[in-house]
């Protein structure tokens, strides 16, 4: 009988659903110690946790029968991944259990902020009755720009239509007809913040929208313009947005995340007047917590009676039969997606992966599936091998598989083309041992490992580069690990991949660029 441990504190209604799951024993902990989690776990089928628990390769080195982690919410960096999956445990999650909720709590910022409502609140408890103070503002006919049109950002879109709003977004992969079934209109960033009199965020966090609302952008915005960020803390630069506050150019912000949680004490954003903030509540609704224990339990019971994952994080849709032959080259699939996908420079269109040699024998459909997992991590949250197929096509990206005669060059390769903004090609091969190789960029050839921080550079083929990119990074104390060079001789040009033990920084990246014979350098996570 598998026995299913709930380690955190779980709505009733999902402790039900294990409960009346037939051959299914249930363990309720809630609350349990680091130390009580590892005497229960030994002789447990399925753990389903919030983010208390913290799923550490010592928990999973002692859970002998552990089979599947189930994460009610969206985050698993309490659940160590990687250990996960070197020990056979699968880890899912509940991605859209709350989408709405947060939806509704940046909707609702935004209404208070229009009309002052905390300010007011706190005003008449004080014995004031501050009636011109606090004059509003009509929402009605009023510009939201809403940055990121994904799951949350798309209910945010038909509530403020609901309110009689006119609706601008800004997202890169957007296209023009998804726009237009959400009867919005499609922009670029600066003529967002230019128009709109409320921009909310609904974004991952990520290294391209770190900071993506800052000083220059706040330059650009209507005065008094109103921000909300119920996405992560980060996304909006605090310190760029205290100024704008203190300037007049924003005139007030709705705040659920902050890059520290929680904020200190002396926060000045915390504290300004024009601020109001809560601790995190994007997701706190009965009705969401009631969301994603039903769903985790539900996942928990259907892998555990039938095999059935859904909302993996870790695992591919294949057969225990299959699963030994077609992994390496969902590894591999996986790192020319992400490769792709921090080259692009917005908007892809069609992503084609080519099969080529023995690979073409085997189900391709996970590495398909892998390699968009790469591509789509650049842009969107809590992107697995389930989903990243349905968020593709969310994103009207099309998607072309084809197999191929044997190549001439390696026993199997697999190619991943995309056309957008930019139009790339990526090849890689395993080999032996099962590692994974880039062994074409572009037209350039060369067989480099994808790991790690790892510096793409395209230079003019002259004299001395090499020995430049050298003793740039050694000087800034940054040790390169590997370093796979090609030359197209035609075009006098060539390529290298460096692979360097930490990220390098904004000032020796811009070194490297401004370096003589330099085309074009970019730091890629892999």
């Amino acid at each position: 009988m598998p026995k299913v441990l709930i380690s955190d504190s779980l709505s009733e209604q999902g402790i039900t659903v294990l409960e009346q799951a037939p051959g299914i024993e249930v363990i309720n902990r809630p609350g349990a110690s680091p130390d009580e989690l590892l005497e229960l776990i030994g002789d447990i089928d399925g753990l389903a946790i919030r983010s208390g628990t913290k799923v550490t390769s010592d928990v999973l080195a002692a859970a002998k029968n552990l089979r599947i982690v189930g994460r009610a919410g969206i985050g698993v960096d309490n659940v160590d991944i990687g250990a996960a999956t070197e020990h056979g445990v699968v880890v899912v999650n509940t991605p859209e259990g709350n989408n709405i909720t947060t939806a509704e709590h940046a909707i609702a910022l935004m209404v208070s902020l229009a009309r002052h409502i905390p300010q007011a609140t706190a005003s008449m408890k004080a014995g004031k009755w501050e009636k011109k103070k606090f004059q509003g503002m009509e929402l009605y006919n009023r510009t939201l720009g809403v940055l990121g049109a994904g799951n949350i950002g798309r209910f945010v879109v038909s509530r403020a239509k609901g309110l009689g709003m006119k609706v601008i977004v800004h997202d890169p992969y957007l296209t023009e007809e998804a726009a237009a079934r959400l009867e919005v209109e499609r922009v670029e960033l600066d003529e967002m913040m230019s128009r709109a009199d409320v921009v909310t965020v609904h974004v991952p966090k990520t290294k391209d929208t770190t900071g993506i609302l800052g000083a220059a952008e706040f330059a650009k915005a209507k005065p008094g313009l109103i921000v909300i960020n119920a996405a992560r803390g980060g996304i909006v630069d605090e310190a760029a947005l205290l100024d704008a506050l203190e300037s007049g150019q924003v005139g007030a912000a709705g705040l659920d995340v902050f890059v520290e949680e929680p904020p200190p004490e002396d926060h000045p954003l915390v504290n300004h007047p024009n601020v109001i903030c809560t601790p995190h509540l994007g997701a706190s609704t009965e009705q969401a917590q009631i969301n994603v224990a039903v769903a985790v339990a539900e996942q928990i019971r259907d892998f555990l009676l039938n095999g059935e994952v859904r909302n993996s994080i870790n695992v591919p849709s294949v057969s225990p039969e299959q699963a030994a032959a077609v992994s390496p080259y969902t590894v591999l699939g996986e790192k020319l997606g992400a490769f792709q996908g921090q080259l692009a420079q917005g908007r892809v269109d069609v992503v084609e992966v080519e099969y080529s040699g023995d690979v073409a024998e085997l189900k391709v459909a996970p590495i398909t599936i892998a390699v968009l997992k790469g591509i789509l991590s650049s842009v969107r949250e809590s992107v697995n091998l389930v989903n990243a197929s349905h968020i593709a096509q969310e994103l009207d990206i099309k998607v072309i598989e084809t197999k191929v005669a044997r190549p001439d060059d390696f026993a199997s390769r697999v190619t991943v083309k995309v056309k957008g903004v930019v139009d790339r090609l990526v090849a890689g091969a395993v080999f032996h041992g099962d590692q994974p190789r880039i062994v074409r960029i572009d037209d350039f050839m060369l067989e480099a490992i994808p790991e790690g921080q790892t510096l793409l550079i395209h230079n003019h083929d002259q004299n001395g580069v090499v020995g430049k990119v050298g003793t740039l990074l050694g000087n800034a104390g940054i040790n390169i690990s590997r370093m796979q060079l090609a030359l197209h001789e035609s075009r006098g040009e060539a390529c290298m991949l460096v692979n360097i033990d930490q990220d390098p920084g904004d000032e020796v990246l811009s070194s490297l660029r401004d370096a003589d014979n330099m085309i074009a350098v970019q730091l890629l996570e892999l």
